[in-house]
C-alpha cells in the first residue's frame, strides 16, 4: 500500500498490540525477524504466559532466559524471552535488596500474588521493567546488547494502562528502589526510543479498537508507531465487476454463457453454476467494499500503515519469513 517509509533507527523498543484474533504475536515475531535482518541482534519478548512465541516458531515452551530461536534474512539473530513474573520478582529483589534466597521463600508463600493485590499493576511493572532493562543493557564494550527489543504486549484495550502503570506504582513510593525502578521504566516507555504498533484486521471492531487505542496513547503521552493491517486478501476481480455486483447488476445469464463457451458447464448445469458463482461474487464484492471503508477509517489516524498478506497455508516459519520480507519491503524495518 502507499505508506511512507518510516525511519525506526532511533527506536529500540517496539511494542506490538492488537485486538485478540488479529495475529499480534505473529506480527511481533515477523517484525523481530525483519528488524534483525542484515546482521542485527533482536530480542522478542512475551509477557502473557501463553507461550505464543514457542508455538509460532515450533519450539518447546520457552524457559525464563534469553535464547536464540531464529536466524533472520541476510544474517542477524532473533532471541526470545518469555517473562515469568515470579522470576522477575526474584531478580528485582536481588538487584535492589540483595534478597534472592529470601525472595524464593517468599515467592513460595505467594509473594507475587500478595504484592500485586496490595499494589495492582505491580506485576505489569515487573514485566515492563525486565523488557526495558533489556533495551538499556550494554555489553563490556559499552554498546547496546540488543539493536532492538520487540514486545508482544497485552491487547489494545489494556495497552495504555499496561505501559503507563509505572507512573501509578511510582506514586505509591516517593523514594527508594521502587521509585527509581519505576522512573527508569517510565523514562524508556515515554521516550523516542519506544514505538507502540497496532495490529488490526479490515473489520469494524478491530479497526475501531485500534483508533481508540491510538487516541488513548496520545492522551497518555505515549509514542505511537505504525498500524499493521494483517491478513489482507487481494481482490480477485476487476473493480468494474465488483461495482456491478455491489449494485446488484451482475448478469448471471451472461456468466452462464461464458461458462458454456469455456466448456466448463452445459445446459442447466451452467445456469446453476452461474448462480452459485454470482452469490460468491456478490459476497466478495460486499466484503471488499467494507474493507475499503475500514481502510479509509484507519487513514484518519495519520499513522503509517502497512498491509500484510493472508497466509493461505497458515502461520509457519516460512510464512513468518514471508511476512518479515513484506515488512521490510514496505519500509517498516
Amino acid at each position: 500500500m502507499d505508506s511512507p517509509d518510516t525511519d525506526w533507527d532511533g527506536v529500540r523498543l517496539h511494542v506490538v498490540t492488537g485486538k485478540g484474533g488479529t495475529g499480534k504475536t505473529t506480527v511481533a515475531a515477523a517484525l523481530a525477524l525483519a528488524l534483525a535482518s542484515g546482521g542485527r541482534k533482536v530480542l522478542l519478548v512475551e509477557v502473557e504466559g501463553r507461550q505464543g512465541i514457542a508455538q509460532i516458531f515450533d519450539l518447546p515452551p520457552l524457559p525464563y532466559e534469553e535464547r536464540r530461536i531464529a536466524v533472520a534474512p541476510s544474517g542477524g539473530d532473533v532471541f526470545a524471552l518469555a517473562i515469568d513474573p515470579e522470576e522477575a520478582m526474584l531478580e528485582y529483589m536481588e538487584m535492589f535488596y540483595g534478597m534472592r534466597r529470601a525472595g524464593r521463600a517468599l515467592t513460595k508463600m505467594g509473594l507475587v500474588d500478595f504484592a500485586t493485590t496490595v499494589a495492582p499493576g505491580f506485576r505489569d511493572v515487573l514485566v515492563t521493567g525486565k523488557t526495558t532493562e533489556a533495551v538499556r543493557r550494554r555489553g563490556r564494550d559499552g554498546r547496546r546488547v540488543y539493536d532492538a527489543v520487540v514486545l508482544d504486549a497485552p491487547p489494545t484495550g489494556r495497552i495504555t494502562r499496561f505501559l503507563n502503570v509505572t507512573q501509578e506504582v511510582a506514586g505509591l513510593a516517593r523514594v527508594g528502589p521502587i521509585k527509581s525502578h519505576s522512573d527508569l521504566v517510565h523514562g524508556v516507555v515515554k521516550s523516542p526510543e519506544t514505538a507502540v504498533h497496532f495490529v488490526t484486521l479490515l473489520e469494524e471492531m478491530p479497526v475501531q479498537e485500534t483508533l481508540d487505542g491510538v487516541a488513548d496513547l496520545a492522551g497518555a503521552g505515549l509514542p505511537a508507531g505504525g498500524i499493521f493491517i494483517n491478513m489482507v486478501r487481494e481482490s480477485l476481480l476487476p473493480q468494474a465487476a465488483l461495482d456491478m455486483a455491489v449494485k446488484g447488476r451482475f448478469d448471471v445469464g451472461e456468466l452462464a454463457l461464458g461458462l458454456k463457451a469455456a466448456g466448463l458447464a452445459d445446459g442447466a448445469d451452467a445456469g446453476s453454476l452461474a448462480e452459485a458463482l454470482a452469490e460468491e461474487v456478490v459476497e466478495h464484492a460486499r466484503r471488499t467494499e467494507l474493507e475499503r471503508a475500514e481502510r479509509e477509517s484507519l487513514a484518519a489516524s495519520t499513522l503509517p500503515r502497512y498491509e500484510l498478506p493472508l497466509l493461505t497455508d497458515g502461520v509457519d516459519l516460512a510464512g513468518l519469513y514471508e511476512l518479515a520480507e513484506s515488512i521490510r519491503t514496505q519500509g517498516a524495518a
